[in-house]
């Protein structure tokens, strides 16, 4: 288990991050998406984060050749799906467990999906349960609901499936199921949740459309896809920390290059704009995401919020948000966010812990949190293996030092992170 100490740093700084860590939403579905075309797909700035990596180890367990130099990836579909000799090791990610269960469940053969400890005690039954309502077999853990996966796949029938949860992992299983039914399917949830798995797969020629009720409508594939040839932007979920950090460092500002600018990803810069931070948007192109830079600077010290809608824009990033609120004038309320509570740890429980050893006056809910802003305190963290809190705190100890615990999570999605934090103040390994 590695900790790193971070010193205290309220220097002003001025910071161009051209190298955030790319997005980890499109790099897990262009490993994925690849396998639905019939030619070479080319993939530019994959992330090369170990739950990524996990999903293009997948990719060619498969019967995919994947031809890599650093960054740039070329994917040859096999002409079948092949059956693997071994089990298929999702690493962290429940973004590549919950959209292969959706693929394979269509796809004739026996597979095998597994992770590490943490994900292992993620729930499943939100993709088995609809997805062996289609005729998907698949059984695991307490009925299904926990990894190990064992699936056989084969036909699927088609559905109409009105979610009871806003989540884009669900989404994208079931529209990856719904390309393999026997005809054409449709699904519903209440509030839009990441849209990558409609933009890119219609951007390979997928016929996929949503009505003005909200129904998504899923026609059957009839022929493979078109191949992806994409520059995958920067995470606006992993640069959020960057942004955070500015925004509560007086004379601070960073910039943050080709980032995407997809409205179901930016909602937390927006709340820390209506926060006080100096903050803009700037696109500079759009094919199958709208791509381009995000300024923000020092502005004073910020104000209390309350967080209640579009929670599931805002999923990763209300890690990272708690610790704006936790120096913000006021009391800053989260609601609505129980979803929270099953990510890589329990996100309500592990930031109020973390706040609390802080000096931060919190008060729990079922479904989020209050906290008061104070002066943040230095403290020791425990990270619970999930790489958000391990950031998060890390951005905290900014203002007050910090000793994180078990940050070897933060290399599933941003690698690099404490190359750029670097760049801002002292990081001892301990």
């Amino acid at each position: 288990m590695k900790n790193v100490n971070i010193e205290k740093s309220s220097e002003p700084f001025s910071l161009e991050c051209s190298d955030i860590a790319a997005d980890k939403s499109i790099s897990h579905r262009c490993a994925i998406f690849s396998l639905l075309s019939d030619k070479p797909s080319t993939i530019q700035n994959f992330l090369l984060g170990e739950d990524t990596l996990a999903s293009l180890s997948i990719t060619e367990q498969l019967g995919a050749e994947v031809m890599r130099e650093g960054g740039n990836i070329t994917i040859i579909p096999p002409k079948k799906l092949t059956e693997p000799d071994n089990i298929l090791d999702c690493g962290n990610a429940g973004t590549g467990m919950r959209l292969y269960s959706g693929l394979l469940a269509g796809i004739e053969g026996s597979f095998v999906l597994t992770g590490d400890k943490y994900l292992r005690s993620r729930p499943m039954n939100r993709v088995t349960v609809p997805l062996r309502d289609i005729g998907a077999k698949i059984d695991g853990r307490e009925n299904g609901n926990l990894a190990p996966l064992a699936i056989r796949g084969g036909e699927l029938k088609s559905f109409h499936y009105n979610s009871p949860i806003d989540s884009a992992q669900v989404k994208s299983a079931l529209i990856l199921a719904g390309l393999q039914a026997d005809k054409n399917s449709f699904y519903k949830e209440e509030l839009l949740s990441r849209d990558h798995t409609e933009r890119m797969l219609r951007g390979m020629g997928a016929n996929i459309k949503t009505n003005k009720e909200g129904w998504i409508e899923i026609e059957p594939l009839r022929k493979p896809l078109n191949p992806l040839n994409i520059t995958v932007p920067a995470d606006p979920s992993s640069a959020f920390f960057f942004a955070v950090a500015a925004a509560i460092t007086p004379n601070a500002k960073v910039v943050i290059k080709n980032v995407t600018l997809n409205p179901t990803r930016i909602e937390a810069y927006k709340i820390l704009l209506g926060m006080g931070a100096d903050l803009s948007f700037i696109e500079r192109e759009n094919i199958y995401e709208p791509i381009g830079d995000i300024e923000v600077s020092y502005n004073g010290k910020l104000q209390a919020v309350t967080v209640e809608k579009n929670i599931a824009w805002l999923i990763d990033e209300l890690p990272a948000l708690a610790i704006a609120m936790a120096v913000a004038n006021g009391k800053s309320c989260v609601k609505n966010a129980k979803e929270l509570r099953v990510k890589e740890s329990d996100r309500i429980s592990s930031v109020i812990n973390g706040l609390n050893l802080c000096n931060i006056q919190t008060i729990e809910h079922h479904d989020g949190y209050e906290i008061i802003g104070a002066e943040l305190k230095k403290a020791t963290i425990n990270s619970y293996g999930d790489h958000r809190i391990a950031m998060s705190f890390a951005i905290a100890g900014i203002q007050c030092g910090m000793t994180i615990r078990d940050v070897e999570c933060i290399d599933t999605s941003f690698p690099n992170f404490f190359d750029i934090l670097s760049q801002i103040t002292t990081i001892e390994e301990k």
